[in-house]
């Protein structure tokens, strides 16, 4: 691999732990509602778990409320299991056709268990890019020995890796630092 390959490769890479963290961080719950709470859940449909947005319309008519519109009316019994199965910790109201999920305020104690989960995922999250940065350096570290570049280039290359690493950790403090402060003002 040469210098571009591995910076490339890298970059890519830790953009996508990013991406991981930015979705993982929407479903954890504020004192609001968003849809992003639900996105994750999985509801057995047909004998398969399936992504909860692929088989209704879910909207935020009020601040406290997610209200659930299944595509197909028989599948809300088991868009209610999954709901109560997961780690929400809400009641879905089941009316026949909607499912309304209504969002009680946080508990401190709740908030900070909440930003505990927040700074577990930052940390998964900043291991992910040390670990790119480790295999982007044994990339490195081998095209010098196999002479498809030389020790300054591969020097330089290291350098511009930690960069690129520090650039993304310091993303994923930001991320992870504005949702504590959501999570305990809101």
């Amino acid at each position: 691999m040469d210098q571009e390959e591995i910076l490339l490769d890298a970059e890519e890479r830790m953009e996508k732990a990013v991406s991981v963290l930015t979705n993982a961080l929407k479903g954890i719950r504020t004192g609001r509602a968003n849809a992003g709470l639900v996105d994750s859940i999985r509801v057995e449909y047909y004998g398969s778990p399936t992504p909860l947005r692929q088989i209704a319309n879910i909207s935020v008519p009020e601040p406290q409320q997610i209200l659930i519109r299944p595509f197909d009316s028989s599948c809300l019994d088991a868009i209610a299991k999954g709901i109560t199965a997961s780690d929400l910790g809400m009641a879905p109201n089941n009316d026949g056709r909607v499912i309304r999920l209504n969002v009680p305020p946080l508990s401190t104690e709740r908030r900070k268990q909440l930003t505990g989960r927040v700074k577990d995922l930052a940390e998964e999250a900043r291991v992910a890019i040390r670990n790119i940065r480790r295999d982007a350096n044994k990339h490195a570290d081998q095209s010098e020995k196999d002479k498809l570049m030389s020790e300054d280039d591969r020097d330089a290359t290291r350098e511009q890796i930690q960069e690129l690493t520090r650039k993304y950790e310091n993303t994923v403090n930001d991320k992870a630092a504005a949702k504590e402060k959501e999570v305990m003002d809101n």
